[in-house]
């Protein structure tokens, strides 16, 4: 399945820490195309460490969910 992983700037403390999670959205119309995003257990996604475009990308998909993407769904990291 190819999907857009969203590359965030992570502190050295974080590099220790990698995230275990992340929180997908998958695209309702392009099999394989998705948006990824690290996030916590719960699939909160910490916005102050999203690149801008990563940022940008996040609130996207949060908008239009049920139209361009579907729910998304926090999966446990490789």
């Amino acid at each position: 399945m190819n999907a857009i992983a969203i590359g965030v700037p992570v502190s050295s403390k974080q590099q220790r820490q990698p995230s275990r999670f992340e929180l997908r959205f998958q695209s309702l119309f392009h099999s394989g195309k998705a948006l990824i995003f690290p996030c916590d257990e719960h699939g909160s996604v910490f916005l102050d460490l999203l690149s801008e475009k990563a940022r940008a990308n996040y609130l996207f998909a949060r908008a239009v969910v049920g139209h361009e993407y579907a729910n998304p769904v926090v999966l446990a990291s490789d």
